[in-house]
Parts: structure tokens; sequence; C-alpha cells
């Protein structure tokens, strides 16, 4: 059994936002993907950000980062019918503020980045890339759907690929279109083990030492 640092602890969680507060994301096996109707916007990779955070067990000691991301959007009559949303593994990079040295053996935030690369977490030199890609977009009902998400304005569902396995995820989004651009807000939970992704968690699940959740929060901004 392999020995878990506080470093390793980081590790486990593998894609964004803070303390669990994101949306619990409902899965279900790869769906058919939406056809982007009408205009293709363009995301800006410049200001468009996948935020992560990971966790020790009970929520402590949260590690976070971000993660760079293109793609497109399609847009019809005001409303979003589809898209594709490429993670670039290799720029992962951790907030130097969530790791310090004095409490994680000296380990720093390079060296966690360097371990998420890792075949024990993303083996980014094998698969270099993750990708998000719409299979439905149907509208926030307020009286029924709760989000952490002021505003929320809708509900997307796409086929999330991390290395070789596809899950398909739902969560609500603020989603705004307007002549020139459009922008999507969320924060969700994914559970890393759906994706295989398993270090950490030999033995009894009591005693596992990094949480199986990882918030997610989306800020994506495409352009015509």
């Amino acid at each position: 059994m392999k020995k878990l640092s506080v470093l390793a602890f980081a590790l486990a969680t593998v894609l964004v936002s803070c303390n669990k507060t994101g949306d619990k994301a409902n899965t279900t096996t790869e769906q058919q993907v939406a056809e982007q109707k009408g205009q293709v916007f363009t995301v800006d990779a410049t200001t468009s950000t996948v935020k992560w955070t990971g966790y020790h067990k009970g929520g402590l000691n949260p590690r976070f980062g971000v993660i760079k991301a293109d793609g497109t959007v399609a847009v019809e009559n005001g409303a979003v019918t589809g898209g594709k949303f490429n993670l670039d593994l290799k720029s992962l990079v951790t907030d130097q503020s969530s790791v310090d040295p004095a409490t994680s053996g000296g380990k720093t935030s390079a060296d966690l980045d360097t371990h998420l690369k890792s075949a024990d977490f993303f083996d980014v030199e094998k698969y270099p890339a993750s990708t998000f890609e719409v299979t439905s977009v149907a509208a926030f009902d307020a009286a029924k759907d709760k989000s952490v998400i002021e505003g929320a304005t809708n509900v997307i569902s796409g086929n999330l690929t991390i290395k070789d396995k596809t899950v398909n995820v739902t969560f609500p989004a603020k989603v705004a279109v307007t002549e020139g651009n459009v922008t999507i807000e969320s924060k969700f939970t994914i559970n890393r083990q759906d994706w295989g992704l398993t270090y950490g968690t030999e033995g009894d699940a009591k005693d596992w030492m990094i949480s199986q959740e990882i918030d997610v929060e989306l800020n994506i901004q495409a352009k015509k």
C-alpha cells in the first residue's frame, strides 16, 4: 500500500473550485453529442478559465489551481445549442498559496503539478487533453432546480472525457448570450473515481486520506 503524503492528498483531486461548495453533478453513461446549430463562437483561451479544487479527508487543506481551455460554442435564436471545450492538461498549475512547504514536508505547488501530471493521475504525456462535449442544454427551472450559481439560467449536460474514460455530466449554469459574446458560468462537484482516478484509494474507504470529490468552476468566454 502506498503511503499518502500531504501532497498526495491534493493530487487526488483534479479539476476545481472551493470547499465542496459546488452543485453536485449528476452523472450517467456517455450520450449523443448535440449538433452545433447556428452561429459558432470561439472560446477565448486568454480569458476563459477552468478552476479545480481538491481536498484532504473531511474537506481539509484544499489544493486549487487552473487549467487552460479553448473550444467552440454554438448559438441559434439566442440560445446555446451545443459546444466543445478542450482542457489542456499540460497547462495545469496549482496556486502557490494552496501549498505551504512548512506543512507539506517541504513539497511545493510545483511538486504537486508534477504529480498530477504523472501516470498516477492525468498521465499528460499520454493524454495531454481532456474534452467536454455538450449533449443537451435545458432551461433552469427555479421552482424545482437548485444551484449555488446566482441567476442560473440553464442545465447543461455533456460528455466529459478524462484519459480514456467518458462520463456524461449534468450541472446548472448561468448562460448569457449577446450579439458578439457568450458567457457560461458554473460550479459543480464530481467524483474522480468515475473516471478511474483512483490514486490513494487502497484499503478501507474510511481510511482514505484524499477526498474523492473535486470541485470544478467554469468561466467560459466565447466570441464571434
